[in-house]
């Protein structure tokens, strides 16, 4: 949705500038443009760290294609394990370890395998949780700061131009030209801020809600795994946990009970 929104806001843009009758090509200059993002970059990335700015960089892939599965998955995902912790005992779970793609879920079984004290993994997993909330902050952060500085520099750039200007007033001809190119820069601090920095900054802080809300999900889930608790209780806890895949189990109840004989098309 990252790209798609990007494109539908430069098309919003781009219908206006022709209904308008100008031309595009004249917002597509040079200086103004390698000014501002250049300088925009520049700054952000001298407010923060070299690791700030790989893992804002690393972050752009995840904004673009978001996050696979849902909780839905995850629940039924977890309550399989818990089914068969319960009739296989907690060691069978180091059979499921080698088939799991998620790596947080994959070290929770490998640790319930191995015997790990249930309030140490607890402690593990919640810290594992924590320093990915604050590596998603941190790259969502970036963006957002980086929307920040663009205005302020197109600004700054407009500032440059209209100096330059004020050079030519003895030639009252070129005025015009001259003044409509120097407010280039601000338009591109502003488009630059609003059409691109903050929505990927925004977009990452989404996904690290999500992120994190799923791998709290599963902390309890493995928790309650571990403890061997029955997976009906196990599943009814994690839809209490997950808003959008709460009532999804009852819902299915409810409507093979009123069913019972109807068969799939």
């Amino acid at each position: 949705m990252l790209v798609i929104g990007m494109l539908l806001a430069f098309a919003g843009l781009y219908v206006m500038i022709t209904l308008e009758g100008a031309h595009v090509e004249a917002l597509l200059l040079p200086a103004p443009m390698i000014l501002v993002f250049g300088a925009t970059i520049a700054i952000g990335l001298a407010g923060g760290t070299v690791r700030d700015a790989k893992e804002a960089v690393r972050a752009i892939p995840r904004a673009a294609r978001g996050l696979k599965g849902s909780s839905e998955e995850l629940i039924q995902k977890v309550v399989g394990y818990a089914e068969k912790a319960r009739a296989e005992g907690l060691l069978a779970l180091e059979d499921a370890v080698p088939d799991e793609t998620d790596p947080f879920l994959k070290q929770a079984l490998q640790n319930i395998a191995d015997g790990t004290d249930a309030e140490d993994l607890r402690v593990l997993m919640e810290d594992q949780v924590a320093t990915t909330a604050a590596t998603r902050r941190t790259a969502a952060r970036f963006y957002s700061t980086l929307g920040g500085y663009a205005p302020t520099v197109g600004i700054v750039g407009t500032v440059v131009s209209l100096t330059h200007v004020l050079e030519k007033l003895d030639q009252p001809d070129t005025l015009g030209p001259l003044i409509a190119a120097a407010f280039v820069a601000t338009l591109w601090g502003l488009l630059s801020a609003n059409f691109i920095w903050l929505p990927i900054g925004t977009r990452l802080q989404r996904l690290a809600e999500i992120e994190v809300d799923r791998m709290t999900l599963l902390t309890e889930g493995m928790l309650a795994v571990q403890a061997g608790s029955p997976h009906h209780l196990v599943e009814e806890r994690l839809r209490a946990m997950a808003p959008d895949a709460g009532g999804k189990g009852k819902d299915k109840g409810k409507k093979a009970e009123k069913a019972p004989a109807e068969e799939p098309a």
